[in-house]
């Protein structure tokens, strides 16, 4: 009882962190973005956390771990209600000795992950409506029905793909869909002029960096509880791991940056971190610190030229959700097979195999709902209401009122 209650309270802090997450991928996307959408933003986070949750409860978590099932998909049933015993599965033979109830608070604060990417992607320009609706099916079916391939033991998971925390199952799923949309709703008024990319300043620089902040300290649970047990040798190295890629991928993509640019942009320092922290999560368990050093440096410098070349595509991504999420995520998969533990050709093969699979079921899904939202309601803002501000016009209220014009 006692292994029980010490694993328990390790999940349920690693719970808490992930959901403080939330509010890091909030501050960073207001940040980055401009005054009059912020509004719009938050109202879509706050919105997918509460959403996710209840999906997860009804239809999600029943998918994504479904029992014994063909490998691609199965369903445990509606709602959520403990298989094994009336204590809340206080049963030490299951999932390393923590209970069902926190292993489907833990796992539904990943679930909703995958559509807070999306929501950045698409920040600014996509009316809202449409969006909540893609999150209900994204949170609700595609995530987990994606997820029980490997996480649930289906078919990725006997072929020896590997993915620690969800490089490719929560960062990469989030990152096709973002793709999908951005490519489906165009870029922002004014962001290319004459074939070239614009800047766009983000409104809160300061509220940005301390959304990384959080969302580095949250890795420590995204992370740390993924070990599935309060083992203090895989949790120790796991958060060193994790916060060694973080501080490597933030350096190298400062300085890379600074070399092409010639500037100190905070911004691309910032998401080097972040991308530093998708990077790492899929082998965190399985590396040497000097690993996630190296896969660290790599996803920060991968971030540079992401961002580099989605603009050379003409997508616009206002937060480098694409280049953070997709592009380190597929990094940190593959990296599985060349770092650490498991490195070798035939977990290099199992790797690739897993991040293709993804790629084609993300792709193909999340087309299929943003493009029949596109032809049936519309996914795009008008002109009028994209430069006044989504703010006044979905929500009819300002985030930051000037008091001063109610004074006498």
């Amino acid at each position: 009882m006692e292994v029980l209650t010490i694993n328990n309270v390790w999940m349920m802090i690693c719970t808490a962190l992930v959901f403080f997450m939330h509010l890091g991928f909030a501050f960073l996307e207001i940040g980055l973005t401009r005054q009059k959408n912020t509004l719009n933003i938050l109202f879509k986070n706050i919105f997918i956390i509460t959403i996710g949750l209840l999906l997860y409860c009804l239809v999600g978590f029943n998918l994504m771990y479904p029992g014994e099932f063909n490998g691609f998909f199965g369903f445990a049933g509606f709602g959520l209600d403990s298989p094994l015993t009336p204590e809340g599965a206080l049963d030490l033979a299951y999932n390393e000795g923590y209970t069902y109830w926190t292993d489907f608070l833990f796992q539904g604060m990943f679930a909703a992950t995958a559509a807070t990417i999306v929501s950045g992607a698409v920040a600014e320009r996509m009316k809202i409506v449409p969006f909540m609706i893609f999150a209900i099916i994204y949170v609700g079916f595609v995530y987990p029905i994606a997820g029980s391939w490997k996480w649930g033991g289906g078919f990725l998971d006997e072929l020896g793909f590997y993915d620690f925390a969800g490089s490719t199952l929560v960062h990469s799923v989030g990152g096709w869909a973002a793709v999908v949309a951005v490519c489906l709703l165009g870029p922002r008024i004014g962001k290319f002029q004459d074939g070239k990319p614009q800047a766009i300043p983000g409104h809160n620089i300061p509220l940005a960096t301390a959304g990384v902040l959080i969302l580095w300290l949250g890795w420590f649970g995204f992370n740390g509880g993924s070990v599935l047990s309060a083992d203090p040798g895989l949790t120790s190295l796991t958060l060193v791991t994790t916060c060694l890629a973080a501080a490597a991928g933030g350096v190298v993509c400062m300085l890379v940056s600074t070399a092409m640019f010639k500037n100190l942009d905070l911004t691309m320092f910032l998401n080097g971190i972040l991308g530093g922290l998708v990077g790492i999560t899929a082998g965190a368990d399985q590396m040497s610190p000097t690993d996630a050093i190296l896969i660290g440096a790599v996803a920060g410098g991968l971030i540079v030229f992401a961002v580099s070349f989605i603009d050379r595509l003409k997508l616009d991504d206002p937060v480098g959700a694409i280049a953070v999420h997709l592009i380190c995520g597929i990094w940190g998969t593959l990296a599985v097979g060349i770092f650490g533990e498991l490195a070798g050709m035939d977990q290099f093969v199992s790797q690739l195999i897993g991040v293709a699979v993804y790629a084609i079921f993300c792709i193909i899904t999340s087309f299929i709902i943003i493009f029949t939202l596109k032809k049936t309601m519309g996914i795009r803002v008008s002109e009028k209401e994209e430069l006044e501000g989504l703010d006044a016009h979905e929500h009819g209220m300002d985030a930051y009122p000037d008091f001063r014009m109610n004074e006498h």
